[in-house]
């Protein structure tokens, strides 16, 4: 238990640097609560959201965009990073393509995305998806090429063909290296979430931001990015436990 205790008062400590660091640069700055609102005034907004079930309704939808989004470019992204881990003369081909498109920021194609998906939920998962796509491929190819070549071997004397030496030797034995691209993942695909809500939809965290701000709300504004802010904590958590359990399975940990 004293991990965890542990864990738990370095996570108060720090949120309470933080409240005291935002109240000193108010009282130093002498800031109106116009441009810079208090910590208490930014908890009765977030208070009042959770209240009335507003920050409830945005959370559960930027929830549902997130892992729809994250979830299925994570899919394709292995699958397709440990066949192109694996062809070599195919990864030389695609390889530029790929080092092409990666640094295009995902909203660069929000006007594409708008016309072709509308408004709503797919906009936002198509950007998502985009955002967390590329870096987990890019681990993937790059821990399959990293594969011990004992392994490989070991495969060879036992006579395990594919698709068995896909799933049973070389997904294993890359998955550390995988792992990396997850939580890098996590990060940009949830920020550009935010992002995605602000392009094309009338719902989730992202829009509240915006709605907020056109509204003149600041104390909400500043809720919603706070929230935001913590939810990105508690996934990249969960990555970091999903990469434990699996390493506990598979003997890694």
């Amino acid at each position: 238990m004293k991990p965890f205790w542990k864990k738990t008062g370095n996570i108060l400590i720090s949120f309470l640097l933080l409240i005291t660091v935002w109240q000193l640069i108010i009282w130093i700055g002498d800031y109106e609560e116009a441009l810079l609102p208090s910590p208490l005034s930014v908890a009765t907004g977030f208070l009042s959201l959770l209240a009335d079930g507003t920050l409830f309704d945005h959370v559960t939808i930027s929830l549902f965009r997130f892992i729809s989004g994250y979830g299925s470019a994570v899919l394709a992204a292995v699958i397709l990073g440990l066949i192109l881990g694996r062809a070599q003369r195919l990864w030389a081909i695609v390889e530029p393509i790929v080092q092409v498109l990666r640094p295009v920021a995902p909203v660069a194609w929000a006007p594409f995305i708008v016309l072709w998906f509308g408004i709503g939920n797919m906009p936002a998962i198509v950007i998502i998806f985009i955002a967390a796509f590329f870096p987990v491929l890019l681990s993937t190819i790059t821990a399959v090429k990293k594969v011990d070549a004992t392994y490989l071997k070991l495969a060879e004397n036992l006579e395990i063909k594919q698709p068995a030496l896909m799933y049973k030797i070389i997904f294993p034995a890359a998955f550390p290296g995988i792992a990396n691209g997850l939580h890098i993942a996590v990060g940009t695909a949830w920020i550009f979430l935010v992002s995605g809500e602000m392009v094309g939809a009338q719902s989730g965290l992202g829009y509240l931001i915006i709605d907020s701000r056109n509204m003149l709300d600041f104390d909400l504004v500043l809720a919603g990015i706070f929230s935001i802010g913590v939810l990105g904590l508690i996934l990249d958590k969960c990555v970091g436990l999903f990469e434990k359990w699996v390493g506990k399975q598979w003997g890694y940990q």
